[in-house]
């Protein structure tokens, strides 16, 4: 048995091909009981059969093996073992097994826990009763607690499955139900044997749901399921699966596999959404859209996560990662295809703009030391879980984007389409993709792409002009300042004071020059850009690289360039892609300490008169962080930073107003959410007084046009900034309003809003209420987001306090964003030291990265807030501007 204890694979020396599992929920008890019948080929000489069991109890006696050679004769293990630290069954048989295929059949029972993952537990109400339904959750690896199985990606099998219900509920799985037969009070349903798949991707849900239907053009079945009642709420999603499936069908040339899909929404769910092949489930936030309730931005979220899910039936579900090191391959590919489907359904959103959004967040964590690269080795399942983050899906994304931008759109979709085709029903590995965009595009992909997966960070690249050759060179960019050993082969992109005057190459060294006279190829092009003087860029010309933000790196202009960046902004030369990007760039630089925060407040005032919602909504992002830290290094300055920010914010806010108005854009109408947020939080007057009258409407009136979803926050948020320990009205308000509703997204609203109080016991309050029975645990990270300045010292305090039970109860991202919400605003190296203390006894492997990443931006934030301390041109730029 030593032999096979931690192990990062399962041995290979017998293999799945199909499971017939046969399962009985009992939702009232909390349990379940179930057996399985287990196709295997032994395909070498072994005593052993090895697969993934986690918290199920086996019932040794069951345990067969139906010999290929006899089909009369049953073996029965001489030993059966559970390694319950390697979540692994070992059947030792005394005598060696015949090679060729077998029949192993196991009968088992577990808990229908309350952990999210696995076979578990949800929990909702029905006509004023709470009930119980049971889910299935199996990515990363937890099919093995609900069924013992060969748990990994490229052991694919065919299920056949079986449930015995209560006849009253719905009971769901991947494929269709064949069969159904009722014996009193329980029936018990056949569903057709699905094609090969992952046992990650299998699902079952059993409950009470309503559903909404439709028909696809190709004659898929397309439903909604939600609790009862809310049907009309799963219309929105209904529509954009319709719209999905039928665009990747030709965009990957290659039909929806199955004969159905079911969409439904799980009241608890610790992801956002899982690809389940035939049968998704989501938390009720990432599908339900009520126009009355549900604000612009859960709109447009329910619209990217429906079309992720369903690209990933087939990148992912129909061509499965190898092993999860190519997780990126699943994730990255869903995020990027999402926006290419939400784009062609709602042209009007500019979601490509908003897609930097993503790509920002992956440069974000991608500049840490702690990072990964995107191809990360796994060589535990409980190391899965953590890179299930902005490395896999942002960066991934980044990178695909960037990949098609150097390609062309139409031979990168030829590629997919032929990738898809020659692996369908089987794994790859990243190395395949390589080869087939290879084939059809004829570049050097792999060479290309190696150094952006298999490397961790990413490149900036410094200009320089000097007369009329541009220098350039390339560094491992790092968010402490410090500089990495890493190097890229760059797509390069360039633009010369316009559009129409593009250019692109290969940058494969770590430093290269080029000659503007031969990049631009005519001397009417050079007298455009440096007039008269070729020794410096003449007024209204400007170079902007990494055009429209497709490459995953950041760029540093020198002065000159810089300055001409800026007028260009001002002069509204520059795309909303570019706008953001010059922004993002010179925001991440100024953290690193590479440039000053005078420096970067002062690109941000070329950003007065910004209409864009993407431009604006990363401004007040910037807003955020910069007061935060700046709060910390110069409290002096805090009111006119503040004051800034405002002068900046408000003219758009008050264009915009608090009411909607007829045919205005998806756009504005989130823009102006977030706007009257941002002037809430940094003590507008006008706004908080306006927002004050609003809720108290509101409060009397649940149904007052006078605040709808998209402003609702602004107020609750605007409430919470006079909220007390001796006058706790409006958070008792909030509180009243949180208990009476049961909308998902309106109960998130609030949680968001409570910590946000200056008051640091009122911030204690509002944690506490986290961790009681009136917050469901997949939305407590939501109360966490919030916290104060004030409240960070509470908060931090309240995490230790309560770090043993919140370490049993929450587990993966749920567990680990305790940790990132608290942790990472801090600025200082003493709190740094102190974090470390308390987690050095406490440390697992699930908790690991986290925590070094988010310690790792406590001592950023400290090295950013002494720059900004030893700004000395700060103080006088800071009046400046803010008295505009």
């Amino acid at each position: 048995m030593e032999q096979f204890k931690g192990k990062s694979r399962l041995p290979s020396f017998a293999i799945p091909k199909r499971y017939e599992l046969d399962l009985v929920p009992d939702l009232s008890g909390c349990k379940f009981g179930g057996s399985v019948r287990i196709s295997v080929d032994v395909v070498s000489d072994t005593r052993f059969i090895v697969l993934n069991s986690a918290a199920l109890s086996i019932d040794s006696q069951s345990v067969r093996f139906r010999s290929p050679q006899s089909w009369f004769q049953e073996l029965s293990p001489s030993e059966v073992v559970l390694v319950e630290e390697d979540e692994i069954l070992v059947l030792g048989f005394d005598e060696v097994l015949p090679i060729g295929e077998g029949v192993l059949a196991i009968a088992f029972a577990g808990t229908l826990n309350d952990q999210m993952k696995g076979f578990y537990r949800s929990t909702y109400e029905h006509n004023g009763e709470k009930k119980n339904m049971a889910v299935t959750q199996f990515e990363p690896a937890d099919a093995r607690r609900c069924f013992p199985c060969w748990d990994e990606p490229a052991m694919k099998a065919s299920f056949k499955i079986t449930l015995v219900v209560p006849t009253e509920l719905v009971a769901l799985s991947n494929m269709p139900v064949t069969e159904e037969k009722v014996d009193g009070l329980v029936k018990t349903l056949y569903f057709q044997e699905s094609p090969i798949m992952s046992s990650y991707l299998v699902a079952i849900v059993v409950g009470l749901f309503d559903y909404v239907e439709a028909v696809t053009p190709d004659g898929i079945n397309v439903r909604v399921y939600c609790q009862v009642g809310k049907s009309d709420q799963g219309k929105f999603a209904l529509d954009v699966a319709v719209k999905s499936l039928n665009l990747y069908k030709g965009y990957f040339a290659e039909p929806y596999a199955l004969p159905k899909l079911d969409m439904v929404a799980i009241p608890d769910f610790a992801a956002g959404a899982m690809e389940n092949y035939g049968l998704v489930t989501y938390r009720e936030t990432a599908l339900l859209y009520d126009a009355r309730h549900s604000a612009a931005s859960s709109k447009q979220g329910v619209a990217i996560t429906v079309a992720h899910e369903l690209a990933h039936q087939w990148f992912g579900n129909l061509v499965t990662m190898e092993w999860w090191t190519h997780l990126w391959l699943n994730e990255g590919f869903a995020t990027w295809m999402s926006y290419l489907a939400v784009d062609s359904i709602f042209p009007e959103w500019n979601i490509w703009t908003q897609f930097l959004d993503d790509s920002t967040s992956g440069l974000r964590l991608d500049a840490l030391a702690e990072s990964h690269p995107i191809e990360v080795d796994i060589n535990h399942a409980s190391e899965i879980d953590e890179i299930f983050d902005d490395i896999s899906y942002s960066k991934g994304a980044a990178v695909i984007r960037m990949l098609q931008s150097y390609l062309g759109a139409s031979c990168f979709q030829r590629s997919l389409a032929s990738y898809i085709k020659r692996y369908a029903f089987s794994n790859a590995k990243t190395e395949d993709l390589w080869a087939v965009l290879e084939e059809e595009s004829g570049e050097p992909v792999k060479m290309l792409m190696n150094s952006w997966t298999k490397q961790k960070g990413y490149p900036v690249v410094s200009l320089t002009l000097k007369s009329q050759v541009l220098e350039f060179d390339q560094t491992h960019f790092l968010a402490d300042g410090s500089s990495g050993d890493g190097q890229w082969i760059v797509p390069l992109t360039l633009c010369c004071s316009s559009y129409n005057a593009q250019k692109k190459f290969l940058l494969k060294t770590k430093y290269d020059k080029l000659d503007i006279l031969e990049l631009l190829g005519s001397p009417s092009g050079k007298a455009s850009l440096f007039g008269e003087n070729s020794q410096g860029i003449a007024g209204g010309s400007w170079i902007k690289f990494n055009v429209d933000q497709t490459g995953f790196y950041r760029v540093k202009y020198d002065v000159e360039l810089a300055a001409a960046l800026i007028n260009a902004v001002k002069s509204k030369q520059l795309s909303a892609t570019d706008r953001y990007g010059l922004l993002e760039d010179s925001f991440a630089l100024c953290m690193a300490c590479k440039q000053t925060l005078s420096s970067l407040l002062s690109l941000l005032d070329a950003y007065r008169e910004e209409l864009e919602y993407t431009v604006l909504s990363h401004i007040i992002t910037i807003s955020y962080k910069v007061i935060s830290v700046a709060a910390d290094a110069i409290p002096g300055l805090l009111d006119d930073i503040k004051r800034f920010f405002i002068g900046i914010l408000q003219v758009h806010a008050q264009k915009l107003g608090w009411e909607s108005r007829d045919g205005e854009s998806h756009l504005d109408v989130m823009l102006r959410g977030e706007l009257l947020i941002a002037l809430a939080k940094f003590g507008h007057d006008i706004t908080h007084n306006e927002a004050v009258r609003r809720f108290e409407a509101f409060l009397n009136d649940r149904n007052t046009l006078l605040l709808p979803p998209d402003t609702r926050k602004a107020a609750y948020v605007a409430i919470m900034q006079t909220v007390t320990i001796s006058n706790k009205s409006g958070y008792e308000s909030l509180l009243r309003i949180y208990r009476e509703t049961d909308e998902s997204q309106e109960k998130v609203r609030i949680l968001g809003s409570l910590a946000s109080c200056p008051d640091p016991e009122i911030v204690l309050e509002a944690l506490n209420f986290l961790l009681t029975t009136e917050v469901r645990n997949q939305d407590a990270v939501y109360g966490l987001g919030g916290v104060s300045r004030n409240g960070r010292e509470t908060a931090w305090k309240w995490l230790k306090e309560n770090w043993e039970y919140i370490s049993k109860t929450w587990a993966g991202s749920l567990l680990t964003s305790f940790i990132s919400s608290i942790v990472s605003p801090f600025s200082s190296d003493e709190k740094a030291e102190e974090i470390e203390s308390f987690f050095s006894s406490r440390i697992t492997p699930s908790i690991t990265r986290t925590l070094k990443q988010s310690i790792e931006r406590v001592k950023i934030n400290s090295k950013w807030r002494e720059s900004i301390r030893n700004d000395h041109s700060l103080g006088e730029v800071v009046k400046e501007l803010s008295h505009k």
